[in-house]
């Protein structure tokens, strides 16, 4: 039975078609996978679905009867319910304040029921095995936790279609695991659900159809059981894809940063970093692997200058570089890819080409005397958006515009732009493609043939091994084992990661 039917549905934005004439089906009790290139149209698709958007031309049929999804109210009054891929929460509420957000059980007509409520939320926690404590806040549990949180909210709402949209691009492996099972679980009571999606692996075990667009129309439609990983790269992003691009180094290498006995605190005060050691070579991609919240982000803020230490040394190019300010820092030729694009890789409400240039905005080649040189800029931006092939009309559209992938091709394009003597990578292929990972792993390779340092940091396991010329293990605040290549295993990181020990 088909719960969901979008038929010849056709969506146009500005200068582009973000979908066309594309047909899309979901039976009951299935997951079915969209798949596509970052800007291909999924999200514009399932948006339609939910009510955000609404389609210039096609129809819409849920179970059977054909319906105008005019809102979000629309798409939950007929059992719809969407997961955004960013969580849509309310940091300092609880867990249960969070799910009935909206729809609150009352009593004599105005006041919030709370124990109503309490009871309702631990009925579905209870029900679906979510493991997850109602009177928690959500700024206190992990994002995995929040998004459980997220898919409550929707069970509340009773949706019996559920649209996750990249759903484990910041999930650790565990996390992944748990999802799959919760998914499951979830048709095997009845529901039916769509998930968006770039991550190849996951659609093989996950799934049970794949549809895949590209650049806004319907490519193909497969059972995930006849096809394969290579089948689905090639029709994605039409052309093989190669994941495996590392090469041996040629380069004569030297150390160019140094980190020594480094200690920092977070931000309520604990000890974080517990005297971190490593050290960076020019010419190698030096890899750290980890279960997140380790101390992996602090570190990278300390070395950035955006947290200070209270102990330790960072020498870079000769130079001590700890506690200085992230302007320094910059100027020091260090750029960063972000962790969180939208916190701190991106100012939102800007244009792409004045996003183009952060850090760099009192570079003399983009000044005019004392005033900025729009025409470079532009220039510039234009530069990013060919060569790292950012899906947008113009230079000129906010980057809030962008699909999350778009935006992260932006980002790392501007840092490599900056020709740094080293290179921060967090997370540096979240949320893209599989075109789009081949062609970042590429230029970091790249870059560090050139001679650059790249400091690799990623909860993507496969990406750290296949990347690194070492991996640092951390663990606890502390980097527990340095790896050279010919030593890498899966296993033996695994091992390390969870804080055990592969010595004897």
């Amino acid at each position: 039975m088909k719960v969901v039917e979008m038929k010849n549905i056709t969506k146009r934005f500005p200068g582009m078609i973000a979908n066309k004439n594309i047909n899309f089906d979901l039976e009951k009790k299935e997951i079915h996978v969209l798949l596509g290139e970052n800007g291909a149209g999924k999200t514009t698709l399932m948006n339609i679905l939910y009510g955000i958007y609404t389609q210039d031309e096609g129809d819409i049929f849920i179970n059977g009867s054909k319906i105008k999804i005019k809102n979000p109210k629309d798409a939950i009054s007929n059992g719809i319910g969407m997961v955004h891929q960013h969580f849509m929460l309310v940091h300092n509420f609880t867990v249960m304040e969070n799910i009935v957000l909206g729809c609150e059980p009352v009593k004599s007509g105005i006041i919030f029921d709370k124990k109503s409520a309490f009871k309702k939320v631990k009925e579905i926690i209870d029900k679906y095995e979510f493991n997850i404590d109602p009177e928690v806040k959500i700024e206190d549990i992990s994002v995995g936790q929040q998004q459980k949180v997220e898919i409550l909210k929707i069970l509340y709402r009773g949706a019996d279609i559920i649209i996750l949209d990249e759903p484990t691009a910041v999930l650790i492996p565990s996390e992944i695991k748990e999802l799959e099972i919760i998914m499951k679980n979830l048709t095997k009571e009845g529901k039916s659900i769509i998930l968006i999606t770039h991550k190849l692996k996951e659609v093989m075990s996950m799934s049970n159809r794949v549809t895949i667009i590209r650049r806004g129309e319907l490519i193909d439609n497969l059972n995930t059981k006849d096809t394969s990983i290579d089948e689905l790269a090639n029709l994605m992003v039409g052309r093989p894809v190669n994941l495996n691009v590392y090469k041996q180094g040629e380069n004569k290498l030297s150390k160019i940063l140094e980190v020594k006995d480094l200690k920092a605190k977070d931000s309520r005060g604990v000890n974080v970093l517990k005297g971190v050691s490593f050290n960076v070579q020019s010419g190698e991609i030096f890899g750290i692997a980890g279960v997140a919240g380790n101390g992996q982000s602090e570190l990278v803020e300390v070395i950035t200058g955006i947290r200070k230490c209270y102990s330790g040394k960072i020498i870079f190019d000769g130079e001590n570089i700890e506690n200085l300010t992230p302007r320094e820092i910059i100027d020091k030729k260090i750029s960063s890819i972000p962790e969180d694009r939208h916190k701190t890789g991106l100012i939102l409400q800007h244009s792409l080409y004045e996003n183009s240039i952060l850090g760099m905005q009192n570079d003399k080649k983009f000044k005019k005397g004392m005033f900025l040189d729009y025409k470079s800029i532009r220039k510039h931006a234009l530069d990013i958006i060919e060569e790292f092939d950012v899906r947008t009309v113009s230079e000129n559209v906010e980057a809030s515009k962008l699909s999350g992938g778009n935006q992260q091709k932006l980002i790392v394009g501007r840092e490599i732009y900056k020709n740094p003597k080293l290179i921060i990578a967090v997370q540096p292929t979240r949320g893209l493609d599989i075109g789009a990972i081949e062609y970042i792993h590429k230029r970091l390779i790249k870059e560090r043939d050139s001679g650059k340092a790249v400091l690799l940091v990623s909860l993507e396991l496969d990406e750290v091994l296949g990347l690194s010329d070492r991996i640092g293990v951390m663990y606890d605040g502390n980097i527990v084992k340095v790896l050279d290549r010919c030593e890498f295993d899966e296993n033996k990181v695994g091992v390390l990661m969870a804080g055990g020990s592969i010595d004897g």
